[in-house]
C-alpha cells in the first residue's frame, strides 16, 4: 500500500484528551467498519514517525474520520489531538485488516465490547449498521475509569433512543456518575452475562482495547460458551 496525501478538513472533540479527525485523502478506495489506518508524520528535518489509528465511521467518499487518543510522551497522538489544524497535510496509509470487520450483509447479533478508546472502531460497525439500514441487532458493553473518559456519549445516547436494535451499557472503573447502579469495577463476568447475548444465539463477538483487557474479557466469554472462532479481537498498547 502506499502513502497518500491528506489533509484535515474537520475536527470535534470526544474527550479532554482526545478528539476525531475527519481527513480528506484524495482517491481514497473505500474501507470495511474494523479496519484501521496508518498515519505519517513528517518533522522539518525529515524525521518521520507512524502509528495505527481504528477508522471511526462508514465509508464517506474520499473522507474518513479517525478518534486519536492522546498518549503521555507519544510521539504522534499529542500533535493529532493539540497541535494538527485544519489545511494542515499528514500522510495515510490504508485501509489495513480484513478479519476484525463488519459487512453490513452479515445477519447473526452482534456483541461489541470496548475498553477506552477500544470504542472506536465499534463505533464505526454502529454508525455502518444505521446507514446500511441493517436490523441485526447489536449490544455495546464500554469499559471507561470515568464518564469525563468515554467517547461518543451524546451520540450513543441518541442512537440507543432511536435505532431499533441498539443496546448500549457503560462499566466505570474508577468513577460512576449519578444514578449509575452498583459500584465502579472492572468488567466482569456478571456485565458480560446482563449486557451481553448468550452463547447459544451465536452471535459474533468483537473486542477492543488494551492488551490485558482484551485478554480478560476474551477468557470470559470463552468460558461462557462462545466459541473462540466467533469471538474476534482487536488490541493496542505501548509502541515503544
Amino acid at each position: 500500500m502506499s502513502w497518500r496525501q491528506a489533509r484535515l478538513v474537520a475536527h470535534r472533540a470526544e474527550t479532554p484528551t482526545a478528539r476525531t479527525l475527519v481527513l480528506e485523502v484524495p482517491g481514497w478506495p473505500a474501507h470495511l467498519p474494523g479496519q484501521h489506518v496508518d498515519i505519517r508524520l513528517t518533522a522539518p528535518d525529515g524525521y518521520q514517525a507512524a502509528r495505527s489509528y481504528s477508522l471511526a465511521a462508514p465509508v464517506d467518499g474520499e473522507r474518513i474520520e479517525v478518534s486519536v487518543q492522546r498518549v503521555t510522551d507519544g510521539e504522534v497522538s499529542p500533535f493529532l489531538v493539540d497541535g494538527y489544524r485544519e489545511g494542515d497535510p499528514v500522510e495515510v496509509r490504508g485501509p489495513i485488516g480484513g478479519w476484525f470487520v463488519w459487512r453490513p450483509q452479515q445477519t447473526e447479533p452482534v456483541l461489541l465490547v470496548a475498553g477506552g478508546s477500544g470504542v472506536v472502531p465499534l463505533m464505526a460497525m454502529i454508525r455502518a449498521r444505521r446507514a446500511a439500514g441493517s436490523r441485526v441487532p447489536f449490544r455495546l458493553i464500554y469499559s471507561v475509569r470515568t464518564p469525563d473518559d468515554a467517547f461518543y456519549t451524546e451520540e450513543l445516547r441518541r442512537r440507543v433512543r432511536d435505532d431499533a436494535g441498539l443496546d448500549v451499557a457503560h462499566v466505570y472503573t474508577r468513577q460512576a456518575p449519578d444514578g449509575w447502579r452498583g459500584e465502579p469495577h472492572r468488567l466482569g463476568l456478571a456485565d458480560v452475562n446482563t449486557h451481553g447475548w448468550p452463547p447459544e444465539l451465536e452471535p459474533l463477538v468483537y473486542v477492543c482495547g488494551p492488551t490485558g483487557f482484551v485478554e480478560a474479557v476474551s477468557d470470559l466469554l470463552v468460558g461462557l460458551g462462545h466459541p473462540a472462532r466467533r469471538v474476534r479481537t482487536e488490541r493496542f498498547g505501548p509502541t515503544g
